[in-house]
């Protein structure tokens, strides 16, 4: 497992230092930075303090790679991957996570009576001594990156042993269960436990946390990448006290059991700030609650980061330099069409133009942009916020969703009289938008002059770039591939998985888009009362990309895989 660790016998200070010179000479004689470099380096470092390869490296001097190789023949310790490399629970169990975090460092392995750590500074002998003391064992260092032990300290210390910690100073039993539901303070084991679950979920990038009662436990879900993973399974004593605890951040209200309510609260997570909107229903065993965490330290995404193809991009940006329309954006929950609308929003000039949004909730917020939050109960509906817009002078409308007949009435109103609409609706592909709004009672002579550009989109996952391989695929993959394309597979790419992905082989994700460009004969054909599937075929004729046939350029260029797209994908008229 320890291929690059040194076979010595270790002994409780394995740092031997074999060059006596200082890292800035190495660095000079290796011809990595110039002496002059070093001497201003040398200047900061008297003035501000911290250490000259830290200083190095932000300066953009040499990279983390170049000074953990100088590092490792200075100190003579092995340079670790721990992006690959196995982590053992045994020697995760001998360092907490607090000492964990504030040396830097995180354990490996344990090897009879040695313990293997990654260190991020193998000069710091005080640490050594002390992890040594007490732990019991000798210490073998390694050397990694700083952000590589961060990352693996977050993926690795998980919450669960911590919550059981705290679960257990609760006493919960069937007879006080009723008491406990009432002492939901934040300094109770309760409140404490579900600041871990957040915590947690905000390191593993979760976008919800679902709560659900089961017969005789409580499932913690996670939603990463889009997909659901099993976290923790809790007491169903807990149930009660952890749903009032979540009630009261949300300013809901605890004894309403019974009927749903929505509501919304903000945390700290380290040095992020958190939104959190919560939703909570019966169910059979109990309330459930879904939790959408909204990280607003986040910078929201450029377009092409979204994943436009180059062509899609190039339409895309040419309709929203339209001085007046709307640009529908459809899609089911979670396919990232707020996300592609804040991206929108920024390829707008904010100095000469007045920009105002009507959404529910604001998820992000942008300087120099006037955001409204819907309030339902102070009357602040899309409609009556939108009316309220209109009257401000707007040049550019973001609608947070066209929920009925009275907000798409007014959003084709706005794009009448010379406002560019930008708005979301549910609709499963991008010919359903238009038959969305006729069913929502907006006619097609209003649609046809107004309605510039309809664009659906789905979310899959990105293959995780630490761990990508070549692979084979599935005659049922190679089928759906050729009708797409018309060419069979080349080379196609998986994730074999790793510690950056917690063995999935996928790690973040991408959009797939369909962009339908209101042209003149689509115009005449809605007209007319065209069906869907004349449409359709209409749009294909001038070049529109389905969602499936992008997704499988997106296989084919390596950034998902073909299996991904099919399961992305495969209900949208196949």
């Amino acid at each position: 497992m320890f291929d690059n660790v040194s076979n010595g016998t270790p002994s409780n200070l394995i740092i031997a230092q074999v060059s006596k010179k200082k890292l800035g000479e190495i660095l000079v004689e290796q011809k990595l930075i110039t002496p002059e470099e070093l001497e201003q380096v040398l200047e900061l470092q008297r003035k501000d303090g911290g250490r000259l390869g830290d200083i190095l490296v932000k300066q953009g001097l040499v990279t983390m790679e170049d000074l953990l190789s100088i590092l490792s023949v200075q100190f003579n310790v092995p340079v670790a991957d721990l992006k690959k490399q196995q982590f053992k629970s045994e020697a995760l169990s001998l360092i907490p996570e607090e000492l964990a975090r504030r040396h830097t460092i995180i354990p490996l392995d344990v090897i009879d009576d040695t313990l293997i750590i990654a260190m991020a500074y193998p000069d710091d002998v005080r640490t050594i001594r002390d992890i040594s003391t007490r732990t019991g064992k000798r210490i073998q260092v390694v050397l990694a990156s700083p952000t590589e032990i961060i990352n693996a300290i977050d993926l690795y210390y998980k919450a669960g042993k911590e919550l059981e910690q705290k679960l257990g100073q609760l006493g919960i039993t069937p007879d006080n269960r009723e008491k406990t539901a009432n002492e939901i303070s934040a300094e109770t084991p309760i409140a404490q436990s579900l600041d871990l679950i957040i915590q947690q979920a905000v390191r593993d990038r979760a976008s919800d946390i679902h709560i659900e009662p089961q017969e005789n436990r409580v499932r913690i879900r996670f939603r990463i990448d889009g997909i659901l993973h099993d976290m923790y399974s809790l007491p169903m004593s807990t149930h009660g006290a952890l749903m009032s605890r979540i009630k009261i951040l949300a300013e809901m209200n605890i004894a309403e059991q019974r009927r749903s309510q929505d509501g919304q609260f903000s945390t700290r997570v380290g040095k992020k700030e958190i939104d959190i909107r919560v939703a909570t229903m019966a169910t059979a065993y109990g309330e459930r609650a879904a939790l959408r965490i909204l990280d607003r330290t986040l910078t929201p995404l450029t377009l092409q980061e979204i994943g436009f193809l180059p062509d899609q991009l190039e339409q895309y940006t040419r309709i929203l330099k339209s001085s007046y329309g709307v640009v529908l954006v459809g899609g089911p929950t979670g396919s990232g069409k707020t996300t592609t609308l804040y991206a929108s929003l920024n390829q707008f000039d904010r100095n000469t133009q007045n920009i105002i949004t009507i959404e529910d909730p604001i998820e992000y917020k942008f300087a120099d942009i006037n955001q409204t939050q819907i309030n339902n109960k102070a009357g602040i509906t899309f409609a009556s916020g939108l009316r309220t817009i209109l009257r401000h002078d707007p040049d550019i409308v973001l609608v947070g969703e066209i929920r009925d007949k009275e907000t798409a009435s007014i959003v084709t109103q706005a794009a009448l009289t010379g406002r560019l609409v930008l708005a979301t609706i549910h609709a499963n592909d991008a010919i359903s938008i238009v038959f969305r709004l006729i069913d929502l009672g907006i006619e097609p002579y209003l649609i046809s002059p107004t309605l510039i550009a309809a664009l659906s989109q789905r979310m899959v996952r990105r293959i995780c770039p630490y761990c990508k391989v070549l692979t084979e695929v599935s005659p049922e993959e190679e089928a759906a591939y050729i009708k797409e394309l018309g060419e069979k597979p080349g080379k196609m790419y998986r994730g074999a998985g790793c510690n950056m992905c917690a063995n999935t082989g996928y790690r973040g994700r991408v959009a797939l888009f369909e962009l339908l460009v209101m042209s003149e004969g689509i115009r005449r054909l809605i007209l007319s009362g065209a069906s869907a599937d004349e449409i359709r075929k209409k749009a294909l004729e001038e070049g529109m990309l389905t969602v499936q046939r992008d997704g499988m350029i997106k296989a084919k260029q390596g950034i998902t895989t073909i299996s991904e797209v099919l399961r992305g994908t495969f209900s949208v008229y196949w």
